[in-house]
């Protein structure tokens, strides 16, 4: 089996740095849990969008909010954000099997490679959104990382933390499977035969 894998929540585990790096661009230092879970339930829809709700509804200018995402991500080629638990087991599984590790990000590729160099992680392949192609749930990212490899959408997880992900992997044929830590019941706006796991080693028997 092969695997397209989600990079930031999925791959990576950024969006704990993410938020408290937008929060604090808010609100200064000891940002209360209230101030960051509104950070967090913005950043679910896309950092883009928590940066554009947060400069509106605070004042703050975006170019602020997006300078400080952008120190992070520097910070990141040298202090890189920790890979989700069990990634590197995954990914040698995958292997393993004779499959392929690829990626499909919303990640510009410089601060997307950066990040994979600095985790030691060689991936078979990425595309990147903003190189020209259209952002999940859209699912060219994932249609041309198959083309490129010759792939059966059969043989194929796309590996996500956000139900974008799995409406991509169901427009292209493939297998969706929604990363969601410590949830109890799967979100309510994703397809019912959709795979939901709690941690990245609950992969392994799909394999």
């Amino acid at each position: 089996m092969n695997v397209i894998w989600d990079m930031g929540g999925t791959l990576v585990d950024t969006y704990p740095e993410v938020d408290r790096t937008l929060a604090r661009a808010v609100w200064g230092d000891g940002v209360s849990e209230a101030r960051l879970h509104e950070v967090v339930e913005l950043r679910q829809e896309s950092i883009a969008h928590a940066i554009q709700v947060l400069s509106d509804r605070y004042g703050v200018p975006s170019a602020t909010l997006q300078g400080a995402y952008d120190a992070l991500k520097r910070r990141w080629t040298a202090r890189p954000a920790p890979l989700m638990d069990g990634a590197r087991e995954v990914m040698a599984a995958v292997h393993a099997g004779g499959g392929l590790n690829l990626v499909a990000t919303h990640r510009d590729r410089t601060s997307a490679q950066a990040l994979l160099d600095a985790l030691g992680i060689d991936v078979d392949d990425m595309v990147c959104a903003p190189d020209g192609l259209p952002r999940k749930p859209d699912p060219a990212m994932n249609l041309l990382l198959m083309s490129r490899h010759h792939l059966d959408p059969r043989s194929v997880l796309c590996v996500g933390d956000r139900p974008i992900d799995v409406a991509a992997a169901r427009a292209c044929g493939a297998h969706g499977v929604l990363l969601d830590p410590g949830a109890s019941t799967p979100p309510d706006d994703i397809p019912q035969d959709c795979r939901v796991i709690s941690g990245l080693r609950d992969l392994i028997p799909l394999l």
